[in-house]
């Protein structure tokens, strides 16, 4: 079997004969599919696609004259090695397998009054007053492994005006899930108004002389049963409201 590696797009390829004359040309991973090329001279009936469990995921039948197939992974799949057969006839004529399993990291975070040049009119609309640009926050979520994945909601925990444990909702602005493919970094905006008026006595807000705390935020995956989480040091200072609170986000 053919080593896997990652390519520079980001996709992840287990098999990637360059002269085209092999069986199975190419496996690759791009966005949420599987995508399975084959050489130029194979004779090829079908290709299947085996589990981490051994069990098929599907079966492609290859007409004459083909020379790609695809499988839709989505973001529902068992992370683990997939193994892919090519059959002619009742042998397999070529085989090789592939670890398909996403790996979240949060890169960045942060608010509309320190990141002007994020896209906060086109998220959340124009306004006169900038309240809600105000109360939200950008997350930049990087997938470093070789599989898509999707997060489900977007929760910012402890020292933040107004924390959201249980979001209304995902806590994604105007989404319930966001795919991210395998090599992308995208940037999730919130909906839960995490950095907003204070709200209650669990948040933490703006003095004057300042306030230092701690917050975390927390992705929950789809994919994967694991949460991705981040913890961040936080300081609120300059003014006894959040409008024109000076906010100094670093990571922990």
């Amino acid at each position: 079997l053919n080593g896997s590696g990652e390519a520079i797009d980001g996709t992840t390829t287990a098999n990637d004969d360059s002269d085209g004359q092999g069986v199975l040309n190419r496996v690759a991973v791009e966005g949420t599919s599987l995508v399975v090329e084959l050489g130029s001279e194979a004779e090829v009936d079908q290709v299947n696609l085996i589990q981490p469990n051994g069990e098929l995921f599907g079966r492609r039948e290859v007409a004459a004259g083909v020379r790609q197939v695809s499988f839709e992974i989505g973001t529902a799949y068992n992370p683990g090695e997939y193994r892919v057969l090519a059959v002619q006839g009742e042998d397999t004529v070529d085989e090789t397998s592939l670890d398909i399993r996403p790996e979240l990291e949060i890169v960045d975070v942060g608010l509309f009054r320190n990141n002007p040049d994020k896209p906060w009119d086109e998220v959340y609309g124009e306004s006169e007053t900038d309240t809600k640009k105000n109360g939200e926050a950008f997350v930049t979520v990087a997938n470093t492994g070789s599989g898509p994945e999707a997060v489900v909601e977007l929760r910012f925990e402890n020292d933040v005006p107004n924390p959201s444990e249980n979001p209304r909702g995902s806590g994604i602005h105007n989404s319930d899930a966001v795919v991210i493919p395998p090599g992308d970094e995208i940037d999730l905006f919130s909906s839960s108004f995490p950095f907003g008026a204070e709200i209650g006595e669990e948040g933490m807000g703006c003095s004057i002389t300042g306030n230092d705390g701690q917050f975390k935020i927390t992705l929950e995956v789809r994919t994967t049963t694991q949460n991705v989480e981040s913890d961040f040091n936080v300081q609120y200072s300059g003014s006894d409201a959040m409008h024109d609170c000076r906010i100094e986000i670093t990571e922990k």
